[in-house]
């Protein structure tokens, strides 16, 4: 990626697919040039958090809110330390941030961070377009001097594809680290970083647990070193098929009969560890408005999503895994997929969507309140 960060707001961009279409628009951002996996997010609200969110790690959002950075940008919010997608695509950016607690324009942010975007884009058409073809690569070309459209679109047709992509230990912390638990300390949770974000060791800090964050590479014996009452595998980027060294950490947990909870990343990497596959979505789910139904009590829940895989496993029936009886707990009303697992004789469950709630609904609180009972009964 190429960027400069001068004269973003009057110059001609071009966004390209892969497939050929071309939209025409005006630089957001930086100047310059990126490429990434094309993705449509519903969210109405908390673009900040999708935009420092690590899953989004190689993708370009675009923003089906056709107006995008009215509230700007603050200093608490970040769900971690940097923004982390490829491209940003928006239609109507708001001209003057008006929120008691912005501290520089949507704007202002990108091209501080390098991050190159496209503005006065039909999100509309576009979007309908990736929901008929699939999300699919793609390429932002902004400046006074940009290349024919057939070079464009040979260059996006030349950047790599998310399936296969690896891409965990590039966003997961180096270092491990220790977020303590708020007031009393009741229990010890290692953390796998797959693409942490922010707002999920706090969840559990609340619950008064101590969570220790060990990066992507952490091994088995890196994990029992913290000597944790559970352990939880968190959200990231990449494709799930790639991901054999956590699975094989997972399945020593599980051996173990540690109580385990997983999101997002996490979910996928216990369907593996499980036994069953894992396969890309036409074009995903990402935003906070997405059903979700937990089986186990029939209650819906309105939920925050960001994921382009998901987990083959059955819905009707439970399964016999290494592990013993697995079910699928949890199921989007839009689709039928999988968005959750259980397993009935080892104290293990995972979700597909982020009940951290940043940003998003509450709806989903309760899961971190759930993996709280498991370590109490495994402690009792």
């Amino acid at each position: 990626m190429t960027t400069s960060t001068r004269g973003a707001d009057k110059t001609p961009a071009v966004l390209v697919l892969e497939d050929g279409r071309i939209f025409r628009g005006r630089a957001y951002g930086a100047v310059g040039v990126t490429f990434g996996e094309a993705v449509f997010s519903t969210g109405m609200t908390g673009y900040q958090e999708t935009l420092t969110d690590p899953s989004y790690h190689r993708q370009v959002v675009v923003m089906t809110a056709p107006h995008v950075g009215n509230t700007g940008v603050n200093d608490e919010d970040p769900e971690s330390g940097r923004v982390w997608v490829a491209g940003y695509v928006v239609r109507d950016p708001a001209r003057v941030p008006s929120n008691w607690r912005s501290r520089r324009s949507l704007d202002e942010e990108l091209r501080n961070q390098g991050v190159v975007g496209i503005s006065g884009v039909d999100t509309r058409a576009l979007t309908r377009h990736l929901r008929e073809r699939g999300a699919m690569r793609v390429g932002i070309f902004s400046g006074t001097a940009l290349p024919d459209d057939d070079s464009m679109l040979a260059e996006v047709r030349q950047a790599p594809e998310m399936t296969g992509a690896d891409l965990s230990a590039e966003v997961a912390t180096r270092e491990s680290y220790v977020v303590p638990a708020v007031g009393e300390k009741r229990f010890t949770v290692a953390a796998v970083d797959l693409g942490i974000k922010g707002m999920t060791p706090h969840r559990m800090a609340e619950r008064g647990i101590e969570v220790h964050v060990l990066p992507a590479t952490a091994t088995a014996e890196d994990v029992y070193a913290v000597a944790p009452d559970g352990v939880f595998f968190s959200n990231g980027p990449g494709d799930p098929a790639t991901a054999d060294h956590a699975v094989a950490v997972m399945r020593a947990v599980l051996e173990r009969s540690t109580p385990l909870f997983g999101i997002c990343f996490g979910n996928q990497i216990l369907g593996r560890a499980l036994g069953f596959g894992t396969y890309k979505l036409k074009y995903g789910h990402r935003g906070i408005n997405q059903p979700v139904q937990d089986r186990t009590t029939g209650k819906v829940e309105v939920t925050a999503h960001n994921h382009g895989f998901a987990v083959d496993a059955p819905l009707d029936r439970v399964s016999e895994t290494p592990f013993g009886r697995a079910e699928v707990s949890h199921v989007c009303l839009n689709d039928d997929v999988v968005e959750g697992l259980r397993l009935l004789d080892r104290p293990a469950f995972s979700v597909q969507y982020h009940p951290e709630a940043a940003a998003g609904p509450h709806d989903a609180a309760y899961l971190f309140d759930r993996f709280v009972s498991l370590m109490e009964g495994q402690r009792a």
